[in-house]
Formats: C-alpha cells, sequence, structure tokens
C-alpha cells in the first residue's frame, strides 16, 4: 500500500526534520490494546516484535508517531557525538529493480514511487549536538506506553587529526551519551563507512570487536545491538560473528545494498562528491534480509551464542514479516515499506496478536 509519506522525499532533510512527520504520522494518539504483551524482546514485553529501524525517525515527534501507529520497537535515527552535516537535497529517489538486486549493479533513480518499492538514500548520517537530541530522545522514551520499548542509535566519528585510539574513544562517548536518555537498548552502527578505508567497519572484524567491547564495558548491563551489512562471504560472516557475537545482545541486519545510480539521461542522480554510489532498500534487497536471518540464526547455533537477530529488508507486509520470523528473526523491522504505509504496525500488531490467541 502506498500512501503519503512520513518522510517526504520533495522536502530537505531540514524540512522534514522542523515540520514532519506527515501523512497519518502528522495526527497520531496512542493505542492501548487490551491485552497483555506477549512476546518479549532483549527481556521486555512487547505487543509485536515489530518497528522501525534507524533511519527514518528523525527525532522525537518521528518516535512518538510510530508508538502510536503500532510500531512497537521504534529505533531514534543514528545520532553522534557532535553536529554532523546532511548530504545536500536530494536525499531520496525512488529506484526502478525488476526482481532482486544483486550487489554492484547500475540503477536508474527517479520520483515513481509505486510498488514494489525501492528507494535509493543517501544522507550521510547527520546529527545534531547531543544538547539537542539527548533530551529528546529521553522525551520520546518516556513516551512509550505498556508493551513497547525506544532503541537508541548512534555510530562513532572520527575526530580531525585523530587516530583509531580517538575513533573507539568516540564510539565510548557516544554510547555512554545515549545511555544517559535512558533507552531500553543501545544499537551501534557498523553498517557504516570504516574511517581511514573503504569497507564498511563491520567488514574489518579486529577492528569491529574493539569497538563492540569498549562499548559493552561502557554501557554494561543495558541491552547492545550491531547493525550489519549484507555479509557476501560466509566465512567472514562466521569469523565475524565468532569474534563479536558473545559481546552483543542483538544483531540487527541488513542495512542497505550500495549501487551505482544514475539519472534518466545517465548522470549521477545524487549531486555532490562521492555519492554516485549509494544504499538501496525496499523490497528488492528482501533476499539479502530473509538469507542474512537464516545464517545469523544457523551461526547462533552452532556457535552456543544466545544474541537476538532482528530482521530488516524489504518488510511490506504480514506475510513478509512471517517469513523474517520463520528465517529465525527474534524481532523484524520495516523502513522503506513504513514511510509509505504508516498502518503497517497496526496490521502486524493486530495479526500477531491473534496468533498468539490461537497458540
Amino acid at each position: 500500500m502506498v500512501m503519503e509519506p512520513f518522510y517526504d522525499p520533495a522536502k530537505s532533510y531540514q524540512e522534514n526534520f522542523e515540520h514532519g512527520p506527515f501523512g497519518l504520522f502528522a495526527d497520531t494518539q496512542h493505542l492501548f490494546p487490551k491485552e497483555m504483551p506477549e512476546y518479549t524482546f532483549l527481556g521486555y514485553p512487547v505487543y509485536s516484535p515489530f518497528g522501525i529501524p534507524a533511519g527514518p525517525l528523525l527525532n522525537g515527534r518521528y518516535v512518538k508517531a510510530a508508538l502510536d501507529m503500532g510500531f512497537d520497537i521504534p529505533v531514534y535515527k543514528t545520532v553522534r557525538t557532535r553536529r554532523y552535516a546532511c548530504h545536500p537535497w536530494p536525499n531520496v529517489l525512488s529506484v526502478q529493480v525488476e526482481g532482486d538486486l544483486e550487489p554492484d549493479r547500475t540503477l536508474i533513480a527517479g520520483h515513481n514511487y509505486s510498488e514494489p518499492l525501492s528507494i535509493t538514500n543517501s544522507f550521510g548520517v547527520p546529527s545534531f549536538d547531543p544538547d539537542f537530541w539527548q533530551p529528546d530522545m529521553a522525551d520520546a522514551v518516556l513516551y512509550a506506553s505498556k508493551g513497547q520499548i525506544v532503541v537508541g542509535s548512534f555510530q562513532g566519528t572520527l575526530p580531525e587529526h585523530g587516530n583509531m585510539d580517538d575513533y573507539i574513544a568516540d564510539f565510548v562517548l557516544g554510547a555512554r551519551l545515549v545511555k544517559e536518555t535512558g533507552v531500553k537498548a543501545i544499537e551501534v552502527n557498523l553498517s557504516c563507512p570504516n574511517e581511514g578505508t573503504a569497507n564498511l567497519l563491520c567488514f574489518d572484524v579486529a577492528r569491529a570487536r574493539k569497538v563492540v567491547e569498549a562499548i559493552k564495558d561502557e554501557i554494561g548491563s543495558t541491552p547492545l545491538m550491531i547493525k550489519l551489512a549484507y555479509f557476501k562471504d560466509q566465512l567472514r560472516l562466521e569469523h565475524f560473528v565468532r569474534e563479536v557475537g558473545p559481546s552483543v545482545q542483538a544483531i540487527t541486519s541488513i542495512n542497505t545494498i550500495s549501487a551505482e545510480v544514475l539519472d534518466s539521461e545517465g548522470n549521477q542522480a545524487l549531486p555532490g562528491e562521492g555519492r554516485l554510489r549509494s544504499g538501496v532498500c525496499g523490497a528488492s534487497v528482501r533476499w539479502a534480509g530473509l538469507e542474512m536471518m537464516s545464517r545469523l540464526s544457523q551461526l547462533r547455533a552452532e556457535l552456543g551464542l544466545s544474541f537476538e537477530i532482528v530482521g530488516v529488508g524489504g518488510v511490506d507486509s504480514v506475510a513478509v514479516f512471517e517469513k523474517y520470523r520463520s528465517a529465525g528473526a527474534d524481532a523484524v523491522m520495516s523502513a522503506t515499506a513504513a514511510m509509505w504505509n504508516p498502518l503497517l504496525g497496526q496490521e502486524i500488531r493486530a495479526a500477531s496478536m491473534k496468533q498468539e490467541v490461537g497458540a
């Protein structure tokens, strides 16, 4: 179902931040089911193991609207320890993909947001200063009702002229600042560029382990989630899970799949240096998300680990939600489809509660 999106691609990031959310997210009220929550996520009761991942929930207003609309595990968008500028507009474009999106494809972008829906997004992980986002995040945490939890996402930033020790120290500071908001769980984005290399941080296993262990030492008993990209190499994924898995309470996957994005005339669609390639999400990456669920679930069992698994990628219906659960996901999240179908949380919550009654 394609409706008015709660994030408007025709507007700048700043306009969406200041005036959004839009559509049905603009006028919401708390939904209070009479039943008791029957599911759990990271030990917390939830009405449905479903939410919105880091990215489209730009601030507390968006998070509150998501909670009102039945997305019981919303993730406050990824923040940093300092202000960080957004890439130039446009930041979201539709892409037409026939079938599954394999890595390293070239796609044509446009403005036709129709089903099956896939988009490219390029924001650069912007952030306001902690003076803004700490109280805003804390307010959203308090807004959650029974059967809901708010997760805070963050990532590190390499200080100017800094070294790797400074980079890790920034992750630790970010974790401390997010924990101070009172979130029930903290997610660190490892599917972002690894400062100083061309790879993603999650593909640098040794460095990722150092970062994760330093964060966990800082936040103590607060559950730690890590967000991963799609791993093409099974041996690398196994190495990552073996090294990092014992330190975390949940793994979220996938983020996006990178592709070269052009306009209808064959020019770079997103203006600016370094934006020829950008991440693609939506229906065309569903295969990768489902595949990662099965692989992570199998590795968890083989290695005797206990982390929970959060499935993301192309979740646009109750049926796809159930496929993720069957593939091993303890919780499931939707970004692209949820943006254009704000009723998705209610649909999945209703189906989940019926299943519990039937069981």
